[in-house]
């Protein structure tokens, strides 16, 4: 049977009662709580509604499960087709006097209320509607569409205006509350605070884990909830971070709740004028909604103020570490005491063995222009800072437009491309947000500062020579590139591709599709010396078969098994022909 209404939060009021001030008295202690829990300032969950004066003696009689639901606003219906007039999150109160020839007609309003998003029905009884029929009652509850019985002598206006009164009253409070967050995080960047204590406001203001990250989704500042359990749930193991640690800000949309594994999240641009500065992102196991994303978008404006501060500084330190280390790769500076003072009071020890690495952004990497170019030159930068500190924190790293120049300690050629490498991935990562495609290149050990000069040449010659040979996204060594330095050096094209098909003949082109075979069966024979059976081994071959072939291409080249000179161009043409 229904019961007279008076339950908890969460409590079907069907099957239990409780004082209805109590229940006032609890919501009112609840709403002291500064941390933000409503998804909609200004709505009002049913349950609270049903705790109000003017409901007083009202009966649940459906729907008890979802006193969730919320209300903004009250509607009257007194016609039958109301339909057209029903919004979301409406209490809709009536007499029954739409109803009063056909009760029945209230089952099929039901469906239709709940497809509206009505938060309840309030039935005002026995004058034109002595009870409520089973079905509607029934569906109700499958629904989750609360259905309250009201006494015959409940006022519609009394309830309109408390309603109305209490969500005005928790509009002004979201205000408030919005003004007061916007002078703590205010005060945050006045006082010279940075993005840690930016973040570390708003966590403690709404109470959510807090992350910011770059334009291209990496991690600036994080800061958990302080109101998180002892094992609270760790955001960046959702699949919105890729395996490296990286937001993905492409694939991840602005402004909305997502809830994926237990766990909401919310994010939003910082802009800086028409520079898009980077994403912050808020993380809560409860449900976000408006009222959190104008915090967020506040937060968002102070995240914008310390970044562009924070550039600015570091636009200026940049340039100045920047050109001491050009004026040290050029020479200009012959006091080797001077340079190795002024790298220590950066922080760089430059009294070592060094190698010199250039990475460089490919030229069609991108067509960014202006202040989104800048942008990405600055992530780039800090992207390969980041990840050479974690191998040596005394390293020297600069950029400088689309290139990044990096002093690391000197190490033999396979440790140190591996090492390079290791960087080369975490700049990288995934891929996605808006990264460029760069090449890189490594020189050989420098013994002295004096050297460098030497090797920052050999590490931007291994940038161009590597990237003329594999394309974009190449890593080099200046030892590895062997005859392609000689081969490079010659301006006339035209002169190597005609030396290539003097050498060759047909082999230097593909008229046939035999001709890249036999090209590559040429290449093993040679790296193998001539050695006839290891050359057949790595190829495959029977023994019997590469000698045919060998006869062949005797044939088509001359003696170059006895002929070293002849062999010699012929391994000069064969690289030329691999040239882009």
């Amino acid at each position: 049977m229904p019961g007279w209404y008076g339950a908890g939060h969460g409590e079907s009021c069907r099957t239990s009662r409780c004082d209805p001030a109590e229940h006032a008295t609890a919501h009112a202690a609840s709403r002291e709580e500064p941390a933000i829990t409503e998804l909609d300032p200004a709505a009002l969950p049913l349950s609270e509604v049903l705790t109000l004066p003017s409901l007083l003696g009202s009966r649940l009689v459906a729907g008890g499960n979802r006193l969730d639901r919320t209300v903004r606003r009250v509607n009257i219906m007194e016609v039958p087709d109301i339909l057209p007039w029903v919004r979301p999150h409406e209490l809709l109160l009536t007499t029954g006097y739409p109803l009063r020839d056909d009760p029945g007609r209230l089952t099929e309003l039901v469906s239709e209320f709940s497809a509206h998003g009505l938060s309840g029905l309030g039935i005002k009884m026995s004058r034109y509607l002595e009870e409520i029929p089973e079905e509607a009652i029934a569906l109700a509850d499958d629904l989750g569409l609360p259905i309250i019985a009201l006494p015959a002598d409940t006022g519609f206006d009394d309830i309109i205006n408390e309603v109305l009164a209490e969500v005005l009253g928790r509009s002004a409070d979201s205000l408030h509350r919005s003004e007061r967050v916007m002078r703590e995080l205010v005060d945050a960047v006045v006082t010279g605070g940075d993005l840690d204590d930016v973040c570390a406001r708003l966590a403690h203001e709404i109470g959510i884990h807090v992350v910011v990250t770059t334009m291209d989704g990496r991690v600036r500042a994080e800061v958990p909830d302080p109101r998180a359990v002892a094992d609270p749930p760790r955001p960046r193991e959702l699949p919105c971070f890729d395996p490296t640690g990286r937001f993905r800000v492409e694939s991840e949309p602005t402004g909305v709740d997502l809830a994926q594994d237990g766990m909401h999240r919310m994010s939003t641009r910082i802009l800086g004028g028409s520079r898009d500065l980077g994403r912050l992102v808020v993380f809560s196991e409860r449900g976000l909604g408006p009222a959190h994303l104008g915090v967020l978008e506040q937060a968002a404006a102070a995240a914008a103020l310390v970044i562009t501060k924070q550039q600015a500084i570091s636009a200026v330190e940049s340039k100045y570490r920047t050109d001491f280390v050009h004026e040290v790769m050029r020479g200009r500076i012959t006091s080797t005491d001077r340079i190795l003072s002024h790298a220590e009071s950066l922080g760089w020890d430059l009294d070592r063995p060094l190698s010199v690495v250039v990475a460089e952004v490919d030229a069609d990497a991108d067509a960014s222009e202006g202040d989104e170019k800048r942008t990405l030159q600055e992530l780039f930068a800090t992207a390969w800072t980041a990840a050479v500190k974690r191998l040596d924190e005394k390293a020297a790293v600069v950029g400088a437009g689309d290139e990044v120049i990096v002093l690391l300690p000197a190490a033999d050629t396979e440790r140190q491309t591996a090492a390079v490498e290791e960087c080369i991935r975490e700049v990288r990562g995934m891929g996605g947000g808006g990264r460029r495609a760069f090449s890189t290149g490594i020189s050989r050990p420098a013994a002295t500062v004096h050297d460098l000069p030497t090797a920052y040449v050999e590490a931007t010659r291994a940038v161009e020579i590597g990237r003329r040979i594999h394309g974009g996204s190449a890593l080099s060594h200046f030892d590895t590139l062997g005859v392609h330095r000689l081969l490079l050096q010659v301006a006339d094209t035209e002169e190597l591709r005609a030396f290539a098909e003097d050498t060759l003949g047909p082999l230097a082109g593909d008229a046939k599709t035999e001709y890249a075979d036999l090209r590559e069966t040429l290449q093993v024979l040679l790296d193998h010396n001539l050695n006839v059976a290891e050359t057949a081994r790595a190829l495959f071959f029977h023994y019997n078969s590469l000698r045919y072939r060998i006869t062949k291409l005797e044939r088509m080249l001359g003696p170059f098994t006895t002929d070293p000179h002849l062999r010699l161009a012929i391994t000069l043409a064969l690289q030329i022909v691999r040239l882009p």
